[in-house]
């Protein structure tokens, strides 16, 4: 049994331990680190949580086995930095970084001294994310032609924290919040991005944010794409890969539908899983095994390249 320490015990931070204390049969939460302690003190007793109020307290702990952060976006690179200085393991909420440079060099970091850095994805554990993979790898639907993606959610009204809508935090829109699932999505099929068009519609701002972001892509794989992402309309989620014998629609949580020349449409729903939990676990695992897959790596580059480009295009 792992034990793990937690960086940031806000919404969602407490959003990881809920599904995973006592649940996981491979770590458990043992230290925490708040800047507010007090308002987070109860929920770390109930949860057998001890209380730091700083990184470094973890960091130099020797029973803590790796860290997770779940911080305000700029705090991420230094953050990682010291963790891969200290020698532990480190799961990061998304964003990895601001910028490609800040990317680069923090991987190469932790590559230098050898220390597991994973980036939080967790919409890649939802089954419809999961089955739409392994159709698409079968080759079901041929050459990769387009790529589409939308995800948008009331999360930033519902759990309002003013550095989820600063721009130097949060910029171009929604892009933080849910668009960046979106991107993971794309690059992890299309590959790198070569070009790309975006604009943001924004109509009122905070706390009550309506924005809309809009993305246009062409990959160097050749393959072309669009995404989309608003802030305050109830929780959608589209992928939808099309090829040249087919396309698969992933939906929802739970949905996957399969479109083949001269078939009718094959609409599969599956059981709904806890995406935190399979991911933390994963985390786990690779500890475990001391390794990450490289291809995993070049996705984050990539990923924070097109995160950049995207903010640079609605900045013009």
């Amino acid at each position: 049994m792992l034990n793990f320490a937690i960086v940031g015990i806000g919404w969602w931070g407490q959003k990881l331990i809920n599904s995973t204390q006592g649940k996981s049969k491979l770590f458990r939460f043992t230290e925490g680190v708040s800047k507010e302690p007090d308002s987070v003190h109860d929920f770390c007793t109930k949860n057998v949580i001890h209380l730091n109020n700083d990184i470094s307290d973890v960091l130099e702990n020797p029973n803590v086995d790796a860290v997770i952060l779940a911080t305000p976006h700029s705090l991420h690179v230094e953050q990682i930095i010291a963790c891969a200085n200290a020698g532990k393991p480190v799961f990061c909420e998304k964003p990895l970084a601001l910028n490609k440079l800040d990317a680069i060099n923090t991987i190469s970091l932790c590559q230098d001294k050898n220390v597991l850095l994973k980036l939080g994805t967790n919409k890649r554990f939802w089954s419809c994310m999961s089955e739409l993979d392994k159709a698409y790898k079968t080759g079901l639907i041929g050459k990769l032609l387009h790529i589409e993606g939308h995800y948008s959610n009331e999360n930033t009204g519902r759990h309002f924290s003013e550095w989820r809508t600063d721009p130097k935090e949060a910029p171009a829109a929604g892009l933080t919040g849910a668009g960046l699932h979106v991107l993971d999505a794309l690059i992890h099929y299309a590959g790198p991005v070569k070009i790309l068009k975006a604009h943001v519609i924004s109509i009122q701002p905070q706390p009550h944010v309506l924005d809309t972001l809009t993305v246009m892509f062409e990959f160097d794989s050749k393959v072309s794409g669009t995404m989309a992402t608003i802030r305050s309309t109830p929780f959608y989620w589209r992928i939808h890969l099309f090829g040249d014998n087919g396309s698969l629609e992933a939906l929802s949580e739970n949905e996957l539908i399969i479109r083949l020349k001269n078939q009718d449409p094959i609409k599969k729903n599956f059981p709904k899983v806890d995406t935190l939990l399979l991911e933390l676990d994963e985390f786990a695992v690779n500890i475990a095994a001391g390794k990450v897959d490289q291809k995993i790596y070049e996705e984050m580059i990539s990923t924070v390249d097109a995160f950049e480009k995207i903010v640079q295009a609605v900045s013009l």
